[in-house]
């Protein structure tokens, strides 16, 4: 992620994203940057999440286990935490 205002900030407020990395750095556990993006902009994350949910999910000659290996492997490739 290269949103510099986003990335060392804490979220503030309550909402999944928001209290998901305060219990993930609680925790000592990397924090995935796409969650300070949805923290953020929860908008925008509704967005986001509805446009992946339609790429993973919704009509394709691909089944959506073979999806899902395919976007793992490409964000393991890619030194992504998601």
């Amino acid at each position: 992620m290269f949103l510099k205002d986003i990335e060392g900030s804490r979220p503030e407020g309550k909402s999944r994203y928001a209290d998901g990395i305060r219990a993930s750095e609680a925790a000592g556990t990397p924090v995935a940057g796409i969650w300070r993006l949805f923290a953020w902009r929860p908008p925008l994350a509704e967005h986001l999440s509805r446009l992946t949910q339609e790429a993973m999910r919704g009509a394709s000659p691909l089944p959506p286990g073979l999806r899902e290996l395919i976007a793992a492997f490409t964000s393991a490739r890619n030194r992504c935490l998601f």
